[in-house]
């Protein structure tokens, strides 16, 4: 079982990453932005890829009614979501450490995985909540109010996964390090749970 334990241990480690690491990441680019503006998305706030790209952003969403890039304290995701990933971490920390001395067995690596994918589904479901309340709920007395061909209002939610055009923008929206590390740690838990039921058996 040690060698499993040493896999989950490192596998649920990997989720401490996403304090230091982005977990997503937006990029906007036009015509008259050819060095695309980007925003970095962590668990606990949003970033500029560069010094001016939120404020530049924000500037450009003023125009047609968006709202602002949302602060830390404006959302309860950003006071959560570390408390979850740092519970979800220590947990499974202890799991492996359990298995390790042969006090825990090897399914609650599977049951450990299984929470965790389910908390990942539910991050992604409110994170699109949020794209499409950033892109839709705008500001009525907007500078610009843009409609389709039929007169409906545009809306311009980036998407949760892959490219957009809005207006002259195109969007781009992808999984960052963050992102990437957690899902090793994953794939690694995963494995852990595989040698370890092997290891358990014999």
């Amino acid at each position: 079982m040690k060698k499993a334990s040493v896999l989950m241990i490192i596998g649920s480690g990997l989720l401490f990453s996403l304090f230091f690491f982005p977990l997503w990441n937006i990029e906007l680019g036009a015509p008259q932005y050819p060095v695309p503006l980007g925003m970095n998305i962590y668990i606990d706030g949003i970033k500029g890829v560069k010094e001016f790209d939120i404020q530049n952003i924000d500037g450009l969403n003023h125009y047609i009614g968006m709202k602002t890039i949302p602060k830390p304290e404006e959302m309860w995701e950003f006071t959560v979501f570390p408390i979850v990933i740092g519970l979800m971490a220590t947990l499974g920390i202890a799991i492996g450490l359990g298995a390790f001395f042969e006090k825990i067995k090897p399914v609650f690596f599977l049951y450990w995985l299984l929470l965790m994918g389910t908390l990942g589904v539910l991050g992604m479901y409110d994170f699109n909540l949020w794209l499409l309340d950033y892109g839709r709920n705008l500001d009525p007395h907007a500078i610009m109010k843009m409609v389709d061909l039929n007169g409906n209002p545009l809306t311009y939610e980036p998407p949760l996964f892959g490219h957009r055009k809005i207006l002259n923008f195109d969007a781009y929206s992808y999984p960052h390090i963050g992102a990437y590390l957690m899902a090793l740690g994953m794939v690694f838990v995963f494995a852990a749970y595989l040698v370890g039921i092997k290891q358990y058996k014999k």
